[in-house]
């Protein structure tokens, strides 16, 4: 059972300590949204009387990262009503998501900055781990505006302890805290057939950097092997790339891939369904990744995992433990730990259940609550 207790505050009133907490809601769904979500309806305002404030300002993921007039009015309205905000409910903390764009980070010190001067502690969260990658190819300019906007925040929150360092140029050791991300997911009970193929989920959006190809390319690679026991790729998730779409749409077709099935993208309880009647999920990025819900998702569904060394993910998938981890854009690696599970059931539990454990002990909701109620007290109390 979890335990929250209420911290110390100089407020002259007895109430819970106020938190504001930035952020995106769904849709569209992407990561940083859905924590956001999560974070908002958990146990954490049980201990703390929790604010939000949604900075969004793209409807769909087509729009992200595409700059318009339009965009411009709307995020001045928004640092407007923000500022109100502020003064308004005048938040003990407030906890800032950051960029890792010169576009988006821009977007976001203003955010920063309004909080410090409101009287605010502010913490910092990067749900991402290309940041280092993106000031080393920005200017001085640039990385001098971010060491400056940075020096206004009290703490820092990363997503794995092998993703602290991308913040010792900036905060002591002990302002850099770690929380991974944590759901409650609930699956439905399904009945497996025996004759059945065996189902590869692939649950992510289509981007080209989730490595979608490396798996289409890993599915050729087996069904030209006639050993194998029957299987099918189950691939869910949204375009939003027409070229990549025709492009991974073509490799299909030239290899005569009839076990590959496109359900609609699902949600809800038809989405927990697919992990539910899955037998391994693939999740190969070939970019930066922070700490990717989906990996948490298969967790708990107690499903083997194999995926890539992104960001967190070495944290959640333990190479050889509760899936295998292989090398990027390398689609004969991934064949390979794909036939091992496949041949092989007592290994495909073995793993399973393993996930299933890993997810119990460090990735529930109540963990990450237990987490950032660590960090929120330790901010407070300095």
């Amino acid at each position: 059972m979890l335990f929250l207790h209420y911290p110390k505050t100089n407020k002259l009133k007895e109430s819970k300590p106020k938190i504001l907490i930035l952020g995106k809601l769904p849709p569209p769904y992407m990561g940083p949204a859905i924590a956001t979500q999560i974070i908002l309806n958990s146990s954490l305002k049980n201990a703390w009387e929790l604010y939000h404030f949604d900075t969004r300002l793209n409807k769909d993921i087509k729009a992200m990262g595409k700059w318009s007039l339009k965009k411009s009015g709307l995020m001045l309205k928004k640092y407007a009503l923000y500022r109100k905000m502020l003064k308004r409910i005048s938040p003990d903390i407030v906890l800032v998501p950051i960029s890792q764009t010169t576009m988006g980070f821009v977007k976001d010190a203003p955010y920063i900055r309004l909080a410090k001067k409101a009287g605010a502690k502010v913490i910092v969260q990067l749900r991402g781990s290309d940041f280092k990658n993106w000031l080393s190819n920005s200017s001085q300019k640039v990385n001098d505006f971010v060491k400056k906007t940075l020096q206004s925040a009290d703490g820092v929150i990363v997503l794995g302890e092998n993703l602290k360092y991308l913040f010792s140029d900036y905060f002591p050791d002990d302002k850099i805290f770690v929380v991974p991300n944590g759901g409650n997911f609930t699956f439905p009970q399904v009945q497996k057939l025996k004759d059945q193929p065996l189902r590869i989920l692939y649950f992510a959006n289509f981007l080209r950097n989730k490595g979608f190809i490396y798996v289409l390319k890993a599915i050729a690679v087996l069904n030209k092997e006639k050993s194998l026991p029957s299987f099918e790729l189950v691939a869910s998730g949204a375009w939003d790339d027409e070229a990549y779409k025709q492009e991974c749409m073509a490799f299909i077709d030239d290899n005569k891939m009839t076990n590959v099935v496109f359900p609609d993208k699902k949600s809800g309880e038809e989405k927990w369904k697919l992990f539910a009647q899955a037998d391994i999920f693939t999740f190969c990025p070939i970019a930066p990744e922070g700490h990717p819900w989906v990996i948490v998702e298969a967790m708990s569904a107690g499903l083997p995992i194999i995926s890539t060394n992104q960001g967190a993910i070495i944290e959640s998938v333990i190479d050889g433990e509760n899936g295998f981890i292989v090398e990027q854009a390398n689609e004969q690696a991934l064949a390979d730990k794909l036939r091992l599970l496949l041949e092989d059931e007592t290994l495909r539990l073995q793993m399973g259940k393993a996930s299933k454990n890993r997810y119990l002990n460090y990735f529930t909701e109540e963990k990450m609550v237990e987490n950032l109620n660590r960090v929120f007290n330790e901010i407070l109390q300095e």
